[in-house]
């Protein structure tokens, strides 16, 4: 019931982040649609709020549904797109500039191989340890915002379970295929129609394509 919701909400506003910021309506969130009239306090601990705990549960089983695509990409928080929107926006946000030789390491290892987690990734670019913390999260930052990257479930790992990084042209190749046939401009329109012009979603892709 809770998944379909989910789903048909994704679907319904094209993009939304899986919690909300300081509760704040905007820009909207999967909390809002599920539990409107709840207030999200962020707590972990044996009387908190089951919704925080069920919602991350279900943002797993959503991201690896193939029905949504979930990628880090606003602010770097956990945002789910609809099919249409993720694909107008892989399309507008393509660009030529070339990425970091790290993260260009990293997308060339999901391509070959993915979902993989963040041990592997950092084992990979030889980015391991504390010291090459801010550099791997800069190289990742870089390719969740261009959406070149997905997010796919969970691995486990370590003593908490890893997020599973894909390669999107990989894990969704139709949708990399079709976002390859839709100029900048037409996704520009489409994103536009979609979410309006004063849209927070928005505004973030305008800022990151300008970068």
């Amino acid at each position: 019931m809770k998944k379909q919701k989910a789903i048909q909400a994704i679907e319904q506003e094209g993009i939304l982040l899986v919690y909300p910021i300081k509760n704040s309506p905007e820009p909207d969130s999967l909390w809002a649609h599920l539990w409107p009239r709840s207030k999200m306090v962020w707590e972990w601990d044996a009387d908190a709020d089951h919704k925080v705990s069920d919602l991350w549960l279900l943002k797993e089983e959503l991201s690896r549904s193939n029905k949504v695509v979930y990628a880090k990409w606003y602010q770097n928080r956990a945002t789910f797109f609809s099919k249409e929107a993720f694909v107008h926006m892989l399309a507008y946000q393509r660009s030529e500039r070339p990425f970091s030789h790290e993260s260009q390491t990293i997308l060339e290892a999901l391509e070959m191989d993915s979902p993989l987690s963040t041990k592997q990734l950092k084992e990979i670019a030889e980015l391991q340890g504390r010291s090459l913390e801010a550099l791997y999260n800069r190289a990742m930052k870089a390719l969740w915002q261009k959406l070149v990257i997905v997010a796919y479930g969970e691995i486990e790992d370590s003593s908490f379970p890893s997020t599973a990084v894909g390669a999107t042209k990989t894990l969704f190749e139709p949708l990399w295929e079709q976002a390859q046939n839709i100029t900048p401009e037409a996704a520009e329109k489409y994103l536009l129609k979609k979410l309006g012009a004063d849209n927070k979603f928005w505004k973030f892709a305008k800022k990151i394509k300008s970068q």
